[in-house]
């Protein structure tokens, strides 16, 4: 089954909707896709949609790492919304929790 990603723009933010699994096979074509998409537009807002997503390993981390510090050093936010409790204890072992704000749904996160 390919794991893929889905991307929604809403004025200045963007919205990443992460597959199932988000781990060292699929990350390297969101890093990609992300570079592409933060290049072509103003984006001051990113918004990672776990809410599909129960497995996360250390390339998520990466990914969610790089995206904060790209975005902070340029007056942006990431934020994060639908995390279940799996992917929250990772995220809270690899010290993302305390890092970047997460919402409860999608809307939350988008309106910030």
């Amino acid at each position: 089954m390919q794991q893929t990603f889905s991307y929604e723009a809403r004025e200045q933010t963007l919205i990443i909707h992460l597959p199932k699994e988000l781990d060292h096979h699929n990350c390297r074509n969101l890093k990609y896709e992300t570079d592409l998409l933060l290049a072509e537009n103003y984006i001051n807002r990113i918004v990672f949609d776990f809410s599909r997503t129960e497995f996360m390993d250390s390339s998520g981390i990466g990914i969610l790492l790089n995206r904060y510090k790209q975005m902070t050093a340029n007056g942006g936010k990431v934020v994060l919304c639908g995390v279940n409790a799996q992917v929250r204890r990772i995220l809270t072992i690899g010290g993302i929790s305390r890092l970047i704000e997460s919402y409860e749904n999608r809307e939350a996160a988008v309106v910030g």
